[in-house]
């Protein structure tokens, strides 16, 4: 029954191709007999495809598709051309696959399933829900990783999904219909601008534990400076979502908890460390009262705060199971 269903689905693979001749053949040899079209998008690499290997490398007829982008766009531009061809073309679902072989095709049915029952509009790998799979992580990708997973949590607003910057994933392209690509990020953010997007449609997110396969490639990224990089964009995407969530598109009580408690707080926290500079400087003991002012608004407006993030935890859009 399962099997049936994924081979009466539309699936189409995506795939970004940057010098990646060595296992791009070994990835499309690899794909299940239920996957309907493979889109590689040749995003001007140095290092061309070898177009007449690939067909011969499939293992079941499929319709192969060659896209190039004129300039190169990074990972995001690449999977964004993939993604509209799969929308042109009546397609229902695009899995984005690495060209290097790192993303093993026996997870596709994982992937693929939650969606096809509606239990969820996107799934994606998380490389931390296996312990074991997790201890051969290089040291430096797992606490960049962990780092950034956490971080993108509170910025997309999506606070039951890790690994966010896993590009293993399975989407509706019912969702894909919705989002404006020009909002989303060409390079290495391109993940976390797609979830962050999502989550304006309460897009649900399914997490799929699969281990990290790491072969001979070397990344340009240092993982570890993710964080740090990322930073900024992370920034603009947490207040752009607070603004257009609890202020723009709805008002409530959460809505509320940050107009009170955020002031409240700054105000405290303002208030308390210039009159402990003021006393301090005239070696004076501060009054009861101007210590109890500024300790009860910081306090309440702290309490205010961790209400606000509960709320926003509860109703982040979570799949069905």
């Amino acid at each position: 029954m399962k099997i049936n269903k994924l081979h009466k689905a539309k699936i189409a693979v995506a795939i970004p191709y940057y010098n990646a001749s060595r296992h791009i053949c070994d990835v499309v040899a690899k794909l299940p007999d239920f996957i309907d079209a493979v889109i590689i998008t040749d995003d001007k690499s140095p290092e061309p495809m070898d177009q007449d290997a690939i067909r011969l490398a499939a293992q079941h007829p499929m319709q192969i598709v060659f896209l190039e982008n004129p300039v190169n766009l990074g990972v995001g531009g690449a999977t964004m051309k993939s993604f509209q061809y799969a929308i042109d073309h009546g397609f229902e679902i695009v899995v984005k696959m690495d060209a290097d072989d790192q993303m093993d095709p026996k997870f596709l049915p994982q992937l693929i399933f939650p969606l096809l029952k509606n239990d969820a509009d996107m799934a994606k790998g998380n490389r931390f829900r296996d312990l074991n799979a997790l201890k051969k992580m290089p040291f430096g990708r797992r606490m960049g990783n962990l780092m950034l997973s956490f971080l993108t949590k509170i910025a997309t607003g999506y606070w039951n999904n890790f690994d966010p910057n896993n590009g293993y994933l399975a989407i509706k392209v019912s969702y894909l219909q919705q989002l404006d690509f020009s909002k989303l990020s060409s390079r290495y953010f391109f993940e976390t601008s797609l979830i962050s997007q999502l989550y304006f449609i309460k897009a649900r997110i399914k997490d799929v534990a699969m281990p990290a396969i790491y072969g001979d490639e070397i990344s340009s990224m240092k993982v570890w400076h993710m964080p740090l990089v990322f930073s900024t964009s992370l920034i603009k995407v947490y207040f752009k979502r607070i603004l257009k969530e609890y202020f723009l598109y709805d008002f409530n009580i959460a809505s509320l908890y940050l107009l009170t408690g955020l002031p409240l707080f700054l105000f405290g926290v303002v208030f308390g460390i210039i009159k402990w500079i003021y006393y301090y400087s005239h070696d004076i003991l501060a009054p009861t009262g101007t210590i109890m002012v500024f300790t009860l608004s910081i306090i309440l407006g702290f309490q205010l705060l961790l209400q606000a993030i509960q709320y926003d935890i509860i109703n982040a859009p979570k799949p069905n199971n």
